[in-house]
């Protein structure tokens, strides 16, 4: 595996998110190849507006650029009314918008994990997620799936701990993340030597 960037994006905006510590989880556990760009300023993207799309606000030009510059995303999401958080949403919306280099997430390899509370963890979260980022043509790893319920208590006061039974689900949905990488690396390259 080459070095490879993620951009890590965490739909909670909470001081001290279960998805934002999840997040710290991962980057924890990964091989010393993946980087991970955490973007921390979501509270800062305003309301879509089509007004003001051009040009695009900062926050929204800089989420944009640093997803083209990664090379998948992982997104971790709570789950707010059975789905996705409207902060969440919202930067989905502003993404999926043709800006000059098209939208931010084509073809874009995705990971979706999410952390919650709950009983069921961020289930129905993440398949509205799905559905969104269908729409806008990403490609989402498939399987595994990660769900943590009752969040809280499995994260304590900070992160996964080390013989956390979730690790090897957490660590198998970052490994489809690059297997999926690669993947479209090497379609890319057969499609160029054409």
């Amino acid at each position: 595996m080459s070095d490879l960037t993620i951009l890590a994006l965490s739909g909670s905006l909470r001081k001290d998110s279960l998805n934002t510590r999840l997040l710290s989880s991962v980057a924890r556990i990964a091989p010393p190849e993946l980087t991970f760009d955490v973007f921390g300023e979501l509270a800062e993207i305003p309301l879509f507006n089509e007004d003001a799309e051009h040009p695009s606000p900062p926050a929204v030009a800089d989420l944009r650029r640093r997803i083209r510059a990664a090379d998948g995303v992982l997104i971790a999401t709570p789950e707010y009314n059975a789905a996705m958080p409207g902060v969440l949403k919202n930067a989905l919306d502003w993404l999926s918008r043709p800006a000059a280099e098209g939208p931010a997430l084509t073809r874009k390899p995705v990971a979706i994990i999410g952390a919650s509370q709950g009983p069921l963890g961020t289930i129905r979260a993440q398949l509205n997620l799905r559905q969104v980022l269908h729409k806008m043509n990403a490609t989402v790893v498939g399987q595994p799936e990660f769900v943590l319920p009752h969040a809280h208590q499995a994260l304590g006061e900070g992160e996964l701990p080390a013989g956390s039974p979730s690790l090897p689900i957490l660590t198998g949905v970052l490994q489809g993340l690059v297997e999926l990488i690669e993947h479209d690396r090497a379609v890319a390259s057969v499609l160029a030597a054409r």
